[in-house]
């Protein structure tokens, strides 16, 4: 028997005992992100965005003008938010407890305080508290050219405003790519957050008698998205006969939070939002952003004096006076318009610093 012949034989009684010597492994290809299909829903216009990239991860017409429905109160709390002082006590009137629609039960001649209100028109998606928070704000013609002059500052130009409620009206529309940028404004906002988020409170009844002490009745949410869904924190419910279900949801996970805007749902809007809201925990990573949306406002800066803004006002007309020479006609029609809006906006602060300083001569709040 020969070396050799001796060695191979050895070397395959070796491998036979301990198996063949290991080769190096190749490199496993990297994995593609998986997607998962998006949930059948019914909504004719929807949007899923990060709330804190803007970049839209799912839409269907997301500018499709749609009826709002109650939906439109976020663009009505943002309005009013920081002109109101949650503690300034209104007087409710005829017009605000007689709307048509949802209310919480708010009764003419009877006091509220303004957190009171907005309370009422977040839980009970109230249309009465809606009314009285715009008449608290200037009043209903007042709040309402705020209501548009704010969405056209966000980018909303697909919105028009004609009540503060959302109740269905004539021209009254938005969509669901509008009420995200709407709404992710609106979330800046620490006192946006918490009425979004409030399960239940108290609300003031009617006056009481001489001598007695008023009662409160205890309101709740409306919102089912905050009720059932793990890290929601809003936002707003809607339903009109003509609007179907409209739904703006809002959800943080970890560090990733999304808003899920869907309008013209044949069943509950939250259900659809949820269902968007849940997709895009789980494919967000993944997918990649089909549309972004426009900068988010910067939270409102320590309110100005009123001498402060008028001057403000004057110095933006003379700049834009003084460079008309060189613009096309249509930009004399923008001016006007925004000239308008200045004029009516200082009167209504005119007429809310008189009513202020009335209501803190002769009635106290109602805590």
């Amino acid at each position: 028997m020969t070396f050799r012949f001796r060695a191979a034989l050895t070397a395959a009684i070796l491998t036979a005992l301990v198996g063949s010597p290991a080769l190096p492994a190749a490199a496993a290809p990297a994995a593609t992100p998986v997607v998962k299909p998006l949930p059948r829903l019914s909504a004719g216009s929807y949007v899923l965005a990060d709330l804190d990239t803007g970049e839209v991860l799912a839409a269907r017409n997301p500018h499709l003008r749609l009826r709002p429905a109650s939906t439109l109160k976020v663009l009505t709390a943002l309005t009013l938010l920081p002109e109101l002082d949650p503690y300034d006590v209104y007087t409710a009137v005829w017009e605000d407890a007689n709307v048509e629609g949802s209310k919480v039960g708010v009764v003419p001649d009877a006091t509220y305080t303004v957190h009171n209100l907005f309370e009422g028109m977040f839980l009970m998606s109230g249309n009465d508290a809606a009314n009285a928070l715009a008449n608290a704000g200037g009043g209903v013609p007042a709040t309402v050219a705020a209501m548009n002059a704010t969405a056209l500052e966000l980018g909303a130009s697909d919105t028009t405003a004609v009540n503060p409620s959302g109740l269905d009206a004539p021209r009254q529309l938005t969509t669901s790519y509008d009420l995200a940028l709407i709404a992710r404004a609106a979330l800046q906002r620490p006192d946006f957050l918490s009425y979004a988020t409030t399960v239940k409170s108290k609300f003031p009844g009617k006056m009481p008698r001489k001598n007695k002490k008023r009662r409160a009745f205890e309101i709740y949410t409306q919102n089912k998205l905050v009720l059932n869904y793990r890290g929601a924190i809003g936002v707003k419910t809607g339903w009109t006969t003509k609007a179907k279900g409209t739904f703006v949801g809002a959800a943080e996970r970890g560090d990733r939070r999304l808003i899920a805007v869907v309008m013209h749902t044949k069943g509950p809007g939250w259900e659809e939002s949820a269902k968007l809201l849940s997709w895009g925990f789980a494919n967000a990573d993944a997918v990649t952003a089909v549309d972004s949306l426009n900068p988010p406002a910067q939270p409102a800066a320590e309110p100005e004096s009123l001498p402060q803004r008028v001057v403000a006002a004057g110095q933006d007309t003379a700049a834009a006076v003084g460079s008309t020479a060189a613009l096309p006609w249509y930009s004399w029609v923008v001016l006007a318009l925004a000239g308008g809006l200045g004029l009516l906006r200082v009167r209504v602060l005119l007429l809310r610093r008189r009513r202020a300083l009335v209501r803190a001569l002769w009635r106290q709040p109602v805590r």
